[in-house]
């Protein structure tokens, strides 16, 4: 999402050039997720290069009594030819709220339906709880419950999303059951919490409002160490001719800061 107008390939090669662990590859982008190559050859260019494919995304409204589970099944399909670590799996967003009861049923139901389907594949399913008011799963600690409530099943992690950790604010972290991170920042200083869009979600740097480094601190301090994904959706990243400089700078700034932030640490522990 953050290089929306690079080809499969120019992705992995600008990946590959800033040392990065993978990618994601998404569906939502209006055009073939694979860029005209089978999964099989994707995965393989991946390889190639020193990379995973993190996770495919997405299967929309997921947690909807009107998924098309054959669209869902032909991405689980084709994230196991390509390798990849898991499925994304984002919930319906409405036009007015949804009780938090109402939200863990649904919840419920949807992962019992997706559970053979991942399992025969050996795909993790990679929940993404959204969160907007109007989402229709918001919360970590309601992922978490109904996952202890149906046994903890291999098949199902968490994604943990700086952007929309922020907006559900009371939200709890779930590090053991987190297994990717999204990370951007919103710099622009009007909007309210409740006011912000995928619009405002620029790379993480020392004007960001999220706290995402503060996060990325926090999960790594109760025993995350999976991989960290850039997630910017703001139009300005996206006309970025070549994003290397202001991937690679925003990777050193969140370097930085979690060193200074060890540093200060040891330094008290010390005294």
């Amino acid at each position: 999402m953050t290089t929306p107008n690079r080809s499969v390939d120019a992705l992995l090669d600008l990946a590959a050039r800033l040392g990065a662990f993978g990618v994601e590859l998404r569906n939502d982008l209006g055009r073939d997720i694979f860029g005209g190559h089978s999964p099989q050859d994707v995965g393989q260019q991946a390889s190639e290069r020193g990379l995973k494919i993190l996770a495919v995304a997405e299967i929309k409204a997921f947690n909807s009594p009107d998924v098309d589970m054959q669209k869902a099944k032909a991405l689980i399909r084709q994230a196991q030819a390509c390798g990849a670590l898991g499925v994304a799996l984002i919930p319906a967003v409405l036009t007015h709220e949804t009780a938090r009861d109402v939200q863990r049923e649904m919840l419920r139901t949807s992962l019992t339906r997706l559970r053979p389907l991942l399992e025969e594949h050996q795909q993790v399913g990679l929940i993404e709880p959204i969160g907007f008011g109007t989402s229709t799963l918001r919360f970590k600690q309601d992922v978490a419950d109904v996952l202890h409530a149906i046994g903890r099943p291999a098949c199902f992690g968490i994604i943990h999303d700086t952007f929309h950790h922020c907006l559900a604010e009371s939200d709890t972290l779930q590090a053991d059951l987190t297994m990717l991170m999204h990370i951007s920042g919103v710099d622009d200083p009007a909007p309210q919490v409740d006011e912000l869009e995928d619009k405002h979600r620029v790379l993480v740097g020392p004007r960001d409002r999220l706290g995402s480094v503060a996060q990325i601190k926090a999960l790594a301090d109760n025993g995350y160490d999976g991989p960290i994904s850039f997630e910017a959706f703001a139009p300005d990243i996206h006309n970025l001719t070549d994003p290397s400089a202001a991937l690679a700078g925003s990777i050193d700034h969140i370097a930085h800061s979690l060193a200074e932030n060890a540093g200060r640490v040891r330094a008290t522990e010390t005294l």
